[in-house]
Order: C-alpha cells, then structure tokens, then sequence
C-alpha cells in the first residue's frame, strides 16, 4: 500500500546520474526533499549517497527491481536517461506500470519526446532549452535570463535602460505599452515581487516579465 504522505514531504526518485541527474537529485536534497537515486555504476552512487541515504546500485531497470528499492512510493519520478532510447522507454513504460503520479523524462531529440508523451511522461529536453536560453542572452544584450514557457509565451530577466529610469512602473506600463506582465524587479542584488504602481525604477535594476514572444522582444528593442 502507498505511503500517505503530506504535501510538503514529496518523494522524488532520480534514475540516472548523468550530469543533469546528479544536479537535480542534488539539488532537490539541498532543498531538502526526500530523495531516491538509481544508477548503475558504483561511483556515481557513492558520490550520491554524501547527500541521501536513498542511493541504490542498479543493473537492470526491471519493475521488480524499481519496486524493490521503493521507486512506487515515489510521488515524482524523474528519467534522465536521454542517450539510450531503449532504456529511457522502458524505464518510463515501468514507472507507469508501477503507478508512479507523476512521471516526467528526459529526451534528446523530437522524436525521443513524441514517444514518451504517448505512454504518458511529461517530457524535458535539457540541451534544446540551454541552447535556447543561451541564444536569447546572446541575441539581446539586457537579457539577463530567458524560459520559453512555450511556442509563443517566455519568461524573460531584462536590464533596464536609461529609457526606463526614474520611471514608476505605472508610467512604464508594461501591460498597457507591451503586453507583459511584471512578476519581479531586482535591485541592488535583492528580488522582489511585492510590486506596487509607485515604484521607481532605475537603470541597471532588472525586471522580469511574462508574455507573448514577440511583446517581450518589443520591449527589448525599447529600452535599446
């Protein structure tokens, strides 16, 4: 029978310590989570078990062995396992199997995505979103962070200009002039998002807007 477990103590499995499945199961551990790791080679989980007693030596990625060290109880559970198609889908077709809520993998390429979506993962692609982040900053010299949310919606960390200092963020009206929402401002190194119509902006602090793709490039070709 599954654990019942409170919403603030959610179980995470990592199967796969690659460099983007050490980082996340890290990560989630450094946050706090509960955390279970798979991999087979021996160093990996060594080095994983400095931050959860969860770290388990596995050769095949059977149901009976991912039941075995508890994977069903786990209410997320992460495939980084992209580089081997055959291994990623069955793994995936498993953790489904096993009833896992929430299942999400990672793929390398469209094709990889289209078939794990269709056994019910949702899918990240981890190099293709760099590589679009990374592109964003390039292009445009005041992105300081860019998410693509989806085809047509970003997130976007912009540097203000000269254009917008002194200015309230009622008179900069993003919303109105742009089609952006605001959902944070940094200044002096401190983020907030407790953002009222009175406060004033200055160049060098930063905002962070959501909205349609191309509204956030118009406001980046206005603060020049």
């Amino acid at each position: 029978m599954k654990k019942s477990k409170s919403k603030k103590s959610l179980l995470y499995a990592v199967i796969g310590l690659g460099r983007f499945g050490f980082a996340l199961a890290e990560s989630l551990a450094k946050k706090g989570s509960e955390v279970i790791v798979i991999d087979k080679d021996r160093q990996k989980i060594n080095a994983a078990a400095e931050f959860t007693k969860s770290a388990f030596l596995v050769e095949e990625l059977t149901v009976e062995n991912l039941r075995e060290v508890g994977i069903a109880d786990a209410d997320v559970a992460v495939v980084c396992i992209g580089s081997k198609l055959d291994v990623s889908v069955l793994t995936t077709m498993n953790l489904i199997k096993l009833g896992v809520p929430k299942v999400i993998s990672k793929a390398t390429s469209t094709e990889q995505g289209e078939i794990l979506k269709l056994l019910g993962a949702e899918v990240v692609y981890p190099e293709h979103d760099m590589a679009i982040r990374l592109a964003a900053r390039l292009a445009s010299p005041n992105v300081i962070e860019y998410i693509s949310l989806s085809d047509e919606i970003d997130i976007a960390e912009i540097k203000l200009t000269k254009k917008a200092h002194g200015k309230t963020v009622l008179e900069l009206n993003v919303r109105r002039n742009f089609g952006l929402n605001i959902i944070a401002i940094t200044a002096g190194g401190k983020m907030t998002t407790d953002i009222l119509p009175d406060t004033v902006l200055e160049q060098e602090n930063t905002v962070t807007v959501i909205g349609k793709t191309v509204n956030v490039k118009k406001f980046e070709e206005y603060l020049g």
